[in-house]
């Protein structure tokens, strides 16, 4: 099983390339992605291999659709529904409050996660089950967008869903990841600062 430091580690080899591709976007909602924290997200405009899209539910799943079992410290379990499709927008919950100092950019975290993937409902890789932390520095691209975005304000001692579309992910896929794939991923914050 490939780690998520392998998989968001080498996407920042790939910055540079992405950022000379990243001229075509996808700003559905007026959203702003810039090519200037580009960290291993991929555009998903165009051309792609990518797997035939599945039949539309008719209404984009929220958070509250996602089912997660386990507090804080233990490793959880993700249920991603069938009846509702995939966000298009990041999508962020506080599962556990926490009670410690906020993450803020530029500042050191210590996460543990659990990350699933939309297509096929399946765990793709977990910090809890090597039991070892994954340390990063908050928003200076080390990792993907989702994350750098999605973590901004998480306390130490909570536990935060995070659902990201393709462009703030992987876009056209590597590292494991399938082509156009939404992650969703389960992150305690075990440090902040």
């Amino acid at each position: 099983m490939q780690t998520l430091a392998r998989i968001i580690g080498t996407a920042a080899v790939a910055v540079a390339a992405v950022a000379l591709t990243a001229c075509g976007g996808n700003d559905d909602n007026g959203s702003a992605t810039t090519s200037s924290t580009v960290a291993g997200a991929q555009p998903t405009a165009g051309t792609s291999a990518a797997a035939a899209p599945t039949a539309s539910h008719g209404r984009e799943c929220t958070a509250d659709d996602i089912g997660v079992t386990g507090g804080f410290g233990q490793a959880p379990t993700i249920t991603i529904p069938d009846n509702c499709d995939p966000p298009k927008q990041l999508v962020t919950k506080d599962l556990v409050e926490g009670t410690g100092p906020a993450a803020a950019t530029g500042q050191p975290v210590e996460m543990n996660y659990t990350l699933v993937t939309w297509s096929d409902k399946k765990k793709l890789d977990s910090s809890f089950d090597r039991g070892q932390t994954f340390p990063l520095t908050l928003g200076t691209g080390e990792v993907i967008q989702g994350w750098d975005q999605g973590l901004i304000g998480i306390k130490q001692g909570g536990r935060r869903l995070l659902i990201i579309p393709p462009d703030l992910g992987y876009g056209q896929g590597g590292q494991g990841v399938k082509p156009n794939e939404t992650l969703v991923f389960v992150t305690d914050a075990v440090k902040v600062g």
